[in-house]
């Protein structure tokens, strides 16, 4: 079967160059139109699962009389992520990345029925990390059958695509799911979303079979699986796990875990990312470490948005939430921005406009924290830090492609999703710590607790007469992480390893 190959970065020959109407088109023309709907769906359903589930899971983690375990239902779903990112990796640049991307979505629903199912907050845990594995699956395979099914003129469009697919989930998810937890239950946001899945199923993986389905070549479909990587895949899994259960448990005793965790961690990342992350190496190597460096600052900081304006503000979990939903529209404003063939030349300066506004948006966050600051502050911060992040991430995963060959297109995507998640598990981890350290412990009880606008101003109230509040927690946080970013927009100056070649210019802007 013929596969539609990406381009090399810099290679361009007569049969990558499409023909006709054909290549004439966007990403919605006759020919790329169903494929671009059903992804985009998925992106969609994805979506939507990550804005309404965090919205019903302080309520989940109370009736299950699992706040204590709290944190371990993110970072359940962030270790196996890691796991299935590499999986998917290796499955896509040996099989294609169908296979892959049809067992990530029976995952990811089955995830979710089994946490929407539980009865104890273990199994509630156990469903969380189905659910990352599936996602780690399918977000990867979503990268390879763009590199494969779309010419390079099309790739940043279809990134946009994917991230406006973010818009109404983040708009609809917290007041959807606001809703249906306090009028139908909080297990009904996680059974409800399963059924979604269909759509996307019917429509893009006919199109997905015919386009990217099979090896890049011959070669590639009789190689067996990496097994060093797969070893290296659970260790990093492993590690990450016993260092998240070190950080939410701060005791000596902890630097057990700690210190087995490192040791499992370090050796993974090195053998899984491209030589020369760490150390920010021109090129492909930059592009993996940025794209770690700006979503580990930027998920760690907005994770303890909602809960810094309830407990310290008094807003209710769906205001305090929805309160982030401009967001949505800005990233997708940046990412269709660094889509526009006009602003190619200029991409590595936008990144780094990009990590400037998301390093100040982080750094106003916490200055709600003084009563006299308008809580709408962080809405308007937010918004600016979510049009850099669409400048860049959208940017990390254009360049990877471009600086990917066909048959290594699923290993980089894979690198590029491990040192994403990574991130997120690491500084969540730390942040986390810092939070605790510093008292954070009673606002995180607290702020599960509250489940309407009336309970939380009146638990704030309480807080505040009680010394529970406890600013400088928060501010351990955010502080922090706004310096990471800032070291994400020198990074953005060691993405260009090399310049493209006429003939791809050309064929870009086509």
């Amino acid at each position: 079967m013929a596969v539609l190959e990406p381009r090399d970065a810099g290679v361009t020959d007569d049969s990558e160059v499409p023909s006709g109407r054909e290549g004439e088109e966007g990403v919605l023309g006759r020919s790329y139109r169903a494929l671009s709907v059903g992804i985009v769906s998925v992106v969609l359903l994805i979506a939507f699962e990550a804005t309404a589930v965090g919205t019903a899971m302080p309520v989940a983690a109370r009736e299950l009389d699992g706040v204590a375990l709290y944190a371990f239902a993110f970072s359940g779903y962030f270790t196996t992520s890691l796991f299935g990112m590499v999986l998917a990796g290796q499955w896509a640049d040996r099989r294609g990345p169908l296979g892959a991307l049809t067992a990530g979505i029976a995952a990811f629903g089955a995830g979710l029925l089994l946490s929407g199912t539980a009865g104890v907050m273990w199994l509630f845990i156990v469903g969380r990390a189905v659910q990352g594995f599936g996602g780690g699956l399918v977000i990867v395979a979503l990268y390879v059958v763009v590199g494969r099914a779309y010419p390079e003129r099309l790739r940043p469009a279809i990134m946009a695509a994917f991230a406006a697919g973010w818009v109404v989930p983040s708009i609809v998810g917290p007041l959807a799911a606001g809703a249906v937890t306090e009028h139908l239950g909080w297990r009904w946001v996680f059974v409800g979303i399963p059924e979604l899945v269909v759509f996307p199923l019917v429509l893009a993986l006919p199109q997905i079979r015919r386009r990217a389905s099979g090896p890049v070549d011959d070669t590639h479909g009789q190689a067996s699986f990496d097994r060093r990587r797969i070893r290296l895949a659970l260790g990093i899994s492993l590690g990450v796990g016993l260092l998240q259960y070190a950080a939410q448990d701060l005791r000596l005793l902890s630097l057990i875990p700690g210190l087995a965790g490192t040791a499992l961690l370090v050796p993974a990342v090195l053998g899984l990312l491209p030589r020369g992350t760490y150390r920010a190496v021109r090129g492909l190597p930059s592009v993996v470490l940025l794209r770690g460096v700006a979503a580990g600052s930027f998920v760690a900081a907005e994770s303890f948005v909602p809960l810094m304006l309830v407990t310290q503000r008094g807003l209710s979990p769906t205001l305090a939430g929805f309160s982030l939903a401009a967001g949505g529209v800005t990233w997708a404003l940046g990412s269709w921005v660094q889509s526009r063939a006009r602003v190619e030349p200029y991409r590595e300066r936008l990144m780094t406009a990009g990590m400037v506004l998301v390093a100040a948006a982080i750094a106003a966050a916490p200055s709600v924290l003084v009563h006299s600051v308008p809580v709408w502050t962080v809405a308007v911060a937010w918004g600016f830090g979510c049009f850099g992040m669409g400048l860049v991430i959208s940017s990390t995963s254009v360049l990877l492609l471009q600086l990917s060959a066909p048959e290594e297109a699923g290993t980089n995507s894979a690198a590029l999703q491990i040192s994403d998640g990574l991130a997120n598990s690491v500084l969540l981890a730390a942040g986390g710590a810092a939070f605790a350290a510093l008292g954070g412990g009673a606002v995180s009880h607290t702020a599960a607790t509250a489940d309407t606008a009336a309970t939380a101003a009146t638990t704030a109230t309480a807080a505040t007469a009680s010394g529970a509040q406890h600013p400088a927690a928060f501010a351990a946080v955010f502080l922090p992480m706004a310096a990471v970013a800032l070291v994400g927009a020198w990074v953005t100056t060691r993405l260009h390893a090399q310049d493209r070649s006429p003939s791809a210019r050309v064929a870009q802007e086509l």
